[in-house]
């Protein structure tokens, strides 16, 4: 008996003891918080002389701070201002570095609530240089492309898997390209997304956690376009009632120098890297329907982006302007969604172009699922090459001649993954693009050198 009730009494002390300590404030333990983590970058933006942009994404709320110094010169550490990662961002920050020098190599390291992040590689953003006056141009490459289907089982339609080849990420960071341009389309809005704003955020939540995607964020600069399928549905035009959301997900996505005009929303921008002009067009936010009659008011750019694009080209004087939209702007075939679509504006412009003379005029787009250089003809006058340039990963068109009213240069056309390299070398009165284009494998499919001197009024 006395052992049976010293048993119970263990017992009951036993009980009694837990329950206290669950009371007690000075003996609870409470579980550890987990430590937030990166789930998508850093992904350096737009390079200035003096400033530079990195972008990232966390799993939780947490304060983000960088801590960069020069190349080789850790001594010279500083850090960033300290930014909140916050639900309603979905845990995403610009983080904008100044008071850099010109010309000059960064490594940096991330920071979250003040614990370092372990970052496979190295890594670096780099400032534009100062050459202007004082050197010749310096020589850089870009890699560009467009169309990056994210396969998710759940959303992508029954049957054969539409993406592929993810290994074509690691093939384009292989180059060491100083910015890579992408070309729209860089985002795969699903039937399932594009009626919620939660569903068209969580398309790009997912597609910017690819695994396979890191090393290529971290490896360069970037910047980008849209077109219908990162903007909304499949050929979205201005009526998209979403469309607000659409312009908050790409700005909070990507790193650009700006987003359209003061009271004239849209992505249109323009940058100057090294010694190229880019001029980023938006070719959905103001888009009538292709469907719509061809009246002289009908319209891809909008009135706005027109004028200030002829502006924007008449401001530079740089060797090479490339036009960079999401759809073909010189394709005569109205199957296709390209400007021709939009007759009186397309007139309009190229006649525009013809008559003022602008030199160094190049057109640069994605969309198509196939890449070709295309050579437009215009008497007394250089001629206008187009490059298209698809697809990264969603399914090529292996047979697209039909759909092409000017004819690509010979062995230019590639019906399968790639991505575009341009190099930009030579001196300031000899400045030559080598365009060429790599398979998803990395293997070169063609490449072609145009000079400078060859887009000029009088060749």
């Amino acid at each position: 008996m006395r052992n049976t009730r010293f048993a119970i009494a263990s017992v009951l002390g036993l009980l009694l003891a837990t329950a206290a300590a669950i009371a007690s404030p000075r003996t609870a333990t409470a579980p550890p918080e987990e430590q937030p983590q990166l789930t998508s970058g850093p992904m350096p933006g737009h390079s200035a002389m003096r400033a530079v942009t990195i972008w990232l994404q966390g799993s939780s709320a947490a304060e983000v701070v960088l801590d960069y110094w020069p190349d080789g010169h850790p001594e010279q550490v500083r850090s960033s201002k300290a930014l909140p990662l916050k639900p309603e961002q979905q845990f995403t920050a610009h983080i904008e570095i100044d008071d850099l020098d010109p010309g000059t190599s960064y490594s940096y390291g991330v920071k979250l609530n003040g614990e370092p992040v372990r970052i496979p590689g190295e890594l670096m953003f780099h400032t534009q240089p100062l050459w202007k006056w004082r050197s010749e141009p310096p020589a850089f490459r870009v890699v560009t492309g467009s169309c990056a289907y994210i396969n998710d089982a759940a959303y992508d339609r029954p049957g054969k898997l539409y993406g592929d080849s993810y290994g074509i990420f690691t093939r384009i960071a292989e180059q060491s390209p100083d910015m890579m341009l992408w070309l729209g389309d860089n985002v795969y809005t699903r039937e399932a997304d594009v009626d919620s704003r939660w569903g068209m955020a969580e398309r790009y939540r997912h597609t910017r956690a690819l695994p396979a995607l890191q090393p290529l964020l971290r490896s360069t600069h970037h910047y980008a376009i849209w077109d219908d399928h990162d903007y909304g549905p499949d050929d979205a035009n201005r009526s998209f009632i979403l469309k607000d959301q659409s312009l908050t997900l790409f700005k909070r996505y990507w790193s650009n120098p700006a987003y359209g005009l003061p009271g004239e929303p849209g992505i249109f921008t323009y940058f100057t890297f090294r010694d190229v002009d880019f001029f980023l067009l938006d070719n959905r936010y103001k888009r009538n329907s292709d469907k719509a009659p061809d009246t002289p008011d009908k319209s891809m750019l909008g009135r706005e982006q027109l004028a200030w694009l002829k502006d924007a080209l008449l401001q530079s004087k740089a060797p090479f302007k490339i036009i960079a939209s999401g759809g073909q702007m010189l394709n005569q075939r109205k199957n296709r969604a390209s400007w021709h679509n939009f007759p009186a504006e397309r007139s309009d412009f190229l006649g525009w172009l013809n008559e003022t003379g602008i030199s160094g005029v190049l057109f640069l787009n994605g969309d198509v699922h196939f890449t070709a250089l295309t050579k437009l003809k215009r008497e007394n006058n250089y001629p206008l090459y187009e490059l298209s340039c698809s697809p990264l990963t969603a399914g090529p068109r292996h047979k697209a001649y039909s759909s092409i009213s000017i004819p690509p240069l010979p062995d230019t056309f590639v019906g399968e993954r790639n991505f575009c390299q341009l190099d930009f070398s030579g001196p300031a009165k000899a400045r030559r693009l080598t365009i060429s284009v790599l398979d998803a494998s990395g293997r070169q499919k063609w490449q072609r050198a145009i000079a400078a001197s060859e887009l000029r009024p009088g060749n």
